[in-house]
């Protein structure tokens, strides 16, 4: 067996090499093989694909947080190389969602262990854009916006551009379009969901399911302030769902239309202003390679 380690070294600010050298030294005792790529900023994706072209894994683990975990996922799609997670991010919210393990090690003895697969859906936007947990426009781009900007990482920043936001967020209007339908609606936020929850683990939505071949548009409306400290500083807190009182539109193709240019960010990358969006499915893009623990794939 060959692993091909995809690896983000500034992802959550978390230093990866000494998950590496334990990875290595557990890999070398029962002579699995393994290559390591690098991610620089720089034609990454070209890259990525070039090694495992060359390399031709067996199986690819993503190590770091959504962001590298959409990266990987993208490189793979038309490969049938079945891919896991190593949580090594800052908020690793995909895989809280798909039940991987917390612990980095034992994430990867199950990539290496398990024999269970499922097709992992990913949604394309604007037929060049993928995201494969959650994708908004709104307050959270916004807050996406600065914490990528700035040269800090973890969850201090991301309270700090939060609570910025909350200063200035303003009331977005839009049409929603679905099978000729149009919904017009407005608020301070639209979550593209393939998954429940943000990063942070307060929930958008409780139907999502990354293995249905559907994603969710969750129209989140004005709030006041003790809402918006919920939606950012609380972790769990379910009762987020009842509050929010949105509509939730489940579906595997939209259309989006917004009177005024928005920010669009899509698993943490700033993709930038939109006035119109075209959404839809990819289903089974990629393998996963997943363990009896994910209800999700079971719940199909």
């Amino acid at each position: 067996m060959k692993i091909l380690f995809v690896v983000n070294p500034i992802s959550g600010d978390i230093d990866k090499e000494p998950f590496l050298s334990e990875a290595k030294t557990y890999l070398e005792t029962y002579g699995i093989g393994y290559h390591v790529f690098y991610t620089t900023g720089v034609n990454d994706l070209e890259n990525l694909k070039e090694s495992i072209k060359q390399y031709q894994p067996d199986r690819v683990a993503s190590v770091g947080g959504d962001g590298t975990t959409l990266f990987t996922s993208t490189a793979l799609m038309g490969t049938d190389i079945p891919m896991g997670i190593i949580p090594l991010g800052s908020a690793n919210g995909m895989a809280v969602e798909l039940f991987v393990d917390s612990d980095p090690m034992e994430a990867l003895k199950e990539i290496l262990l398990s024999n269970i697969t499922a097709g992992l859906d990913l949604i394309q936007v604007n037929d060049e854009h993928y995201c494969l947990h959650i994708g908004d426009i709104g307050v959270n781009a916004q807050i996406v916006k600065g914490y990528s900007s700035d040269s800090k990482r973890g969850m201090t920043t991301y309270i700090k551009y939060f609570l910025e936001q909350l200063r200035v967020t303003n009331i977005i209007d839009y049409t929603i379009e679905i099978d000729g339908d149009e919904y017009n609606e407005s608020g301070i936020m639209l979550a593209i969901c393939n998954a429940r929850k943000f990063g942070t683990g307060v929930p958008l939505n409780s139907i999502s399911n990354p293995f249905d071949g559907k994603f969710e548009l969750v129209a989140i409306p004005e709030m006041d302030f003790e809402d918006l400290i919920l939606v950012g500083l609380s972790k769990f807190d379910e009762s987020f769902l009842e509050e929010a009182d949105g509509n939730v539109y489940s579906t595997n193709k939209a259309i989006i239309r917004f009177e005024k240019p928005q920010l669009l960010q899509l698993d943490g990358e700033i993709i930038g202003d939109v006035t119109e969006i075209k959404v839809e499915i990819i289903e089974s893009a990629v393998r996963y390679i997943t363990t009896r623990k994910n209800t999700l794939v079971g719940s199909r």
